[in-house]
Parts: structure tokens; C-alpha cells; sequence
């Protein structure tokens, strides 16, 4: 016996799916051109605005932590008399001078860095201090760091442009543009003076350019031991800098970490509210093109098969007469539907794909380099030709009911 005879035959649903979208193949070629096109448009603007936002979030917290933990601020209270009238007798007004420092910060590092939605904790000692270079003089922001952990929030090791990130006791990290107004680079010593009246004399390890030219003229990294002494804080630090694995969910964190802790907590979405504004407003526009563009998608699709029940409605009739199942005229319309959406899913990501090269090879900064990273993320394909395919069937849907619930009868005499 011959292959042919042995060789499974097709479902019976699948053999006239088929058949209908072939003898109509203009309008099996319009559909899956429509829906080509529209997932290519979901899938390019969605990997667009990926990298887009994710440049975006890269470049303003690569030079920052995602949380930022600091002592309580220091309030105005009344002083109330010892009579039973307890009238208010003066105001008692917060210092403005004196540098406030996080109580007992080992502790809440410790308790913060058991959170599982943390990644990094760090303790930070800041202040002012003036530079001093000859009859010149400078005022500068310091900040003392342990560099293994403060590397992992914000990597200086990346952004040296001379010298090294080395940060031993004797050493200090500047920018460039301090560098330059000073007229020192690496290997120079730089003095430093601060308001506690000491005066330390540190080594030029490394020239570093934070792309900002303000970061650059006032930042000064010291190792934080260095710090702490010539700011007089005696082992206090006065900021703890946080990194989460989950950006988004910053500000539900800091949160969590000012009611267990009793410190400040400042996370970067409440600190850049109006960026955040910007990056959500953005995830909504491109939720709206996406569902816009589905919903189109879903009416084309409809639309076809709507007019394949009135074209085929003899065929579905005489079908019916010869015993095919209601069940099973539906599943010939979803078929239809789905194989629709699927093949002008698949021919959509390759055209957003393609698109994407195109746009990567086109969209270059003034030095050549690509404008913003795109990344080509193969779950956002699966998920458009997912969602195409689904789209697909339940458009497919009304047509398919419609068809299974003709009347034999009336069907085959039109």
C-alpha cells in the first residue's frame, strides 16, 4: 500500500478553513497585510519606548541611588509652661547650622538590607568643604563612600576619564571640571578645608565626568573614613543610599523602610515626580496606540469573515444537510480567524524587527553612536503574535456563530 494511503488526512474543519481562505485570496491577502502591519506598528513602538524609557531611567539614576535614607527632620515645637494652664512660654526652633546624621545607622543598614526588594545599602558621609589650591579656593560638595558597595548604585569606575576609580585612605576622586578650573589632574595633591576647621591634604586617583558640568565643578569623592574626619562627624554618617530590583516599586519600598526604620525616606519617584509623570504618561500612550491598533485589527478581521458567512452561505448550507455539526462550522470561522491573525502576526514581527534594525542603523547621535539602546526582547514577539492570534479568534467569533446558526433550508435556496 502507497504512502498516500497511510498519510493522516487533515481535519475535516482545517480542510475547508483552507479552502475558503484560498478561493477568496485577495481578501485572505488584504487581512493579513492589515494585521502585518498593525502588529509590526505594536511591536516597533513597544520596543521603542522600551528603550526609550529605559535610557531614560538609566541616565538619571545611573548618578543616583533609588532610595535615599535620612535622619528625621529636625521640626519647630513649643515649650510649654509647668502650670496647669500650660501656656506656650517660647518656640524652639530647629539648629540650621548643625549637620544631622543617621542614628544608630549600622543597625538600620543591617535591618534595611534584609528586605527582599533590596539590592544594594550604602552609607554616605556628605558636607561642604572648600578646595584650596594655592591663593585659590573652591566650595565643593564632598562625599565619603565605601566603594565596593557605592559602585554597585553608581559605578565611577565607568564614568573616569583619567587615572582610576582607586579610593584609598589618602585618595580623593574629582570631576573634570574641577580639574580643570584648578589646573591639577591625577597624581596632584588637593587640600581640602572643612567647616569643623580641619584641613586634609588628599591625592588625585582619578578624573571623572558625570556628563553633568554643575556635578562636575562641585563633586568630590573621598573614601569615608577621610570624610567623616575631616567633616567632624566621629563615624556618623549622614545618608544611607538604597538601590531596589524593581525601580517602579521605589517609592512603595521607602515606605516600608520609614515605618520600620523611623528614618527619612526619599525615593527617586517622589524626589523626580514630574519625570515619573513623564515615563507613566508615556506607558499610557503607548497602551492606548496598542490597544487602538488591536481594535482595528479585530474589526478587519470580523468585517472579512462577515462577508465569507454571506459569500459561503450555500456552501454552509449544504454542509449542515449533509450532517456537519453546528460545532463544527464554528470551528471552521475560528480557523479561519486565527490563521488569519497568526500569518499576519508572524509576517508583523518580522516587519517590526526589520523596522527596529532600520531605525538602529538610522537614529544616530552627532558622534555616531546609536541614539538610545533598543533591545530585541524575543517574549515581545511571542506576546504580539500571542495577542495577534487571540485577537484573531474572538473576532472571529461573532462570524463563526452567526454562520453555525444558519438555517439549512433557507441557506442552500439563497
Amino acid at each position: 500500500m502507497s504512502w498516500t494511503a497511510w498519510r493522516p488526512r487533515a481535519p475535516f474543519e482545517w480542510i475547508v478553513a483552507l479552502r475558503f481562505l484560498r478561493e477568496g485570496r485577495l481578501q485572505t491577502l488584504f487581512i493579513v497585510v492589515g494585521v502585518a502591519i498593525g502588529v509590526g506598528v505594536i511591536v516597533f513602538m513597544s520596543a521603542l519606548l522600551a528603550g526609550l524609557q529605559g535610557n531614560f531611567i538609566q541616565r538619571v539614576l545611573s548618578a543616583q541611588a533609588h532610595i535615599q535614607l535620612l535622619p528625621p527632620r529636625a521640626v519647630t515645637r513649643p515649650l510649654l509652661a509647668a502650670d496647669a494652664d500650660q501656656r506656650v512660654v517660647t518656640t524652639v526652633q530647629p539648629p540650621q547650622q548643625r549637620v544631622r546624621t543617621v542614628d544608630q545607622w549600622r543597625a538600620v543598614r543591617e535591618q534595611v538590607q534584609r528586605l527582599p526588594q533590596v539590592r544594594v545599602v550604602t552609607p554616605v558621609a556628605a558636607g561642604s568643604a572648600l578646595v584650596l589650591r594655592g591663593t585659590a579656593s573652591k566650595a565643593v560638595s564632598v562625599s565619603g563612600i565605601e566603594p565596593e558597595s557605592y559602585f554597585r548604585i553608581v559605578d565611577l569606575s565607568e564614568k573616569i576619564v583619567r587615572g582610576s576609580a582607586r579610593l584609598s585612605s589618602s585618595d580623593v576622586l574629582i570631576g573634570t571640571e574641577l580639574a580643570s578650573d584648578l589646573a591639577v589632574d591625577v597624581g596632584d595633591k588637593l587640600r581640602l578645608s572643612a567647616a569643623s576647621g580641619a584641613v586634609m591634604v588628599f591625592n588625585i586617583s582619578g578624573v571623572f565626568d558625570l556628563g553633568n558640568k554643575g556635578a562636575n565643578e562641585r563633586s568630590v569623592f573621598l573614601p569615608l573614613r577621610g570624610a567623616q574626619s575631616l567633616l567632624g562627624l566621629s563615624g556618623q554618617v549622614t545618608s544611607l543610599e538604597v538601590t531596589v530590583r524593581d525601580v517602579y516599586a521605589a517609592e512603595e519600598v521607602a515606605q516600608r523602610i520609614a515605618a520600620d526604620t523611623g528614618v527619612e525616606a526619599d525615593s527617586w519617584i517622589k524626589a523626580s515626580a514630574q519625570f515619573f509623570s513623564a515615563i507613566s504618561a508615556q506607558t499610557t500612550a503607548n497602551r492606548a496606540i496598542r490597544f487602538f491598533v488591536g481594535l482595528s485589527v479585530a474589526f478587519g478581521i470580523a468585517s472579512v469573515l462577515v462577508v465569507v458567512v454571506v459569500q459561503k452561505s450555500r456552501e454552509i448550507g449544504i454542509l449542515r444537510a449533509m450532517g456537519i455539526s453546528q460545532a463544527q462550522v464554528m470551528r471552521v470561522f475560528l480557523l479561519q480567524g486565527g490563521l488569519l491573525a497568526c500569518g499576519g502576526g508572524l509576517a508583523g514581527c518580522a516587519i517590526g524587527g526589520l523596522a527596529l534594525v532600520a531605525w538602529q542603523q538610522l537614529a544616530r547621535n552627532a558622534d555616531g553612536t546609536p541614539l538610545f539602546p533598543l533591545s530585541f526582547d524575543p517574549m515581545l514577539y511571542l506576546v504580539a503574535l500571542l495577542v495577534a492570534t487571540v485577537t484573531g479568534l474572538l473576532a472571529a467569533y461573532a462570524p463563526a456563530r452567526r454562520a453555525a446558526r444558519l438555517d439549512p433550508v433557507v441557506a442552500i435556496r439563497g
